[in-house]
């Protein structure tokens, strides 16, 4: 397996992790939680997209869901 591609939350846009996931690569969001650093990992199998958080793992049906848990979630910004 590739070693996934390895960010800062906010460090990316929202369309480059999608771009890097539809490319079958796992990308792992460096974030902050109650005060501690948490590692969350997201990934895509080519039909649901996966946020495995420290406190459960997240499904999404589609890329527009996705999309929206990026943005909510600050681990993607959107282009300005």
């Amino acid at each position: 397996m590739d070693e996934p591609l390895v960010i800062e939350a906010g460090e990316r846009t929202v369309e480059e992790i999608m771009a890097a996931l539809e490319d079958g690569q796992r990308v792992v969001v460096r974030t902050e939680f109650l005060g501690s650093e948490h590692e969350v990992t997201l990934r895509y199998s080519g039909e649901t997209y996966y946020c495995d958080t420290p406190a459960r793992l997240h499904k999404h049906d589609s890329a527009e869901e996705m999309r929206s848990c990026l943005r909510n979630q600050g681990y993607g910004t959107d282009e300005t």
